[in-house]
């Protein structure tokens, strides 16, 4: 995948019936289905069921097994309940006949009421004055680590920068703390609101568990920890576009028991929130 009409071609899944679709895969470097495939897979066939105009606002998801990337996954719709205000949607994902991943979803019918937000951090470096992941892989190439090599080749729709480079090669504790401006490639014109949040639920999956392995990085790195997305949980809160670069500004408050949490913000670059995520991944140091 290369750009964004690309990543929604993947997300956009087959009508099997009212309540069932199929949907394909596409590596990100892992040997497994990629967590924010199958996340937004999931949003899109829960968001399919909705016919009232209702507005997705949050979602809670577990993965509960490995996804094979060539085998094609089922997403079955269990409409829970339209209410006055809110529509919920439970959606199974499975292969081979084995649940691999559920997802709780609640839309909202457009209402007016108060409005407060955090802060986005100031004197963050902007995203001109950053080097993006292929920026990476054409300066240091040569020299990188061939995992981390490997991974930053595969093509992807979205361009992330990090405002701070990590050196592979200096091996200490970091803060647990990750911020990464992310833009997508390609046309975004003519998203609706429900594409849009189906794009940004698959980049939520991204960088999360980096500010968790962060305060370990003297003696671990993706080489020597099982790493894997247990659950996921989003929240939606205003309207926006892909026009300009966005921030996911994340943190890990704990780690702990082979388990590491994390959270983020997602702001546009002007300081409006448009997003939260809370994730626990698994953390596994292998002997």
């Amino acid at each position: 995948m290369t750009t964004v009409n690309d990543l929604l071609n993947l997300l956009i899944l087959e009508k099997v019936d009212d309540c069932k679709f199929n949907g394909v895969s596409e590596t990100v470097g892992s040997p497994v289905v990629f967590g924010g495939q199958v996340l937004a897979q999931a949003v899109n066939a829960a968001s399919r069921t909705i016919t009232n105009q209702r507005v997705l606002h949050s979602l809670h998801a577990y993965f509960l097994e490995a996804g094979n990337l060539n085998t094609s996954i089922t997403y079955t719709v269990n409409k829970v309940r339209d209410g006055g205000s809110f529509s919920v949607r439970r959606v199974t994902a499975i292969q081979n006949e084995v649940p691999i991943f559920i997802l709780a979803a609640s839309f909202h019918k457009a209402e007016e009421g108060y409005d407060h937000q955090i802060e986005m951090k100031s004197n963050l470096k902007q995203p001109e004055d950053l080097l993006s992941w292929t920026d990476m892989l054409k300066k240091w190439g040569d020299i990188l680590p061939k995992d981390l090599k490997a991974f930053f080749e595969i093509n992807r729709p979205i361009e992330f920068k990090p405002t701070e480079i990590v050196n592979p090669f200096d091996r200490k504790n970091l803060p647990p703390y990750s911020d990464v401006w992310f833009k997508l490639k390609g046309d975004i014109n003519g998203l609706n609101l429900s594409k849009k949040q189906q794009v940004l639920t698959y980049i939520s999956d991204y960088n999360l568990l980096i500010s968790a392995l962060n305060p370990h990085a003297k003696i671990a790195d993706w080489t020597n920890t099982l790493t894997a997305s247990l659950d996921h949980s989003m929240w939606f809160f205003r309207e926006f576009d892909f026009s300009d670069w966005l921030l996911f500004s994340m943190e890990s408050p704990s780690a702990s028991r082979a388990r590491g949490f994390a959270r983020g913000n997602i702001f546009t670059r002007d300081g409006k929130l448009i997003a939260s995520v809370a994730q626990e991944g698994l953390m596994r140091p292998l002997n």
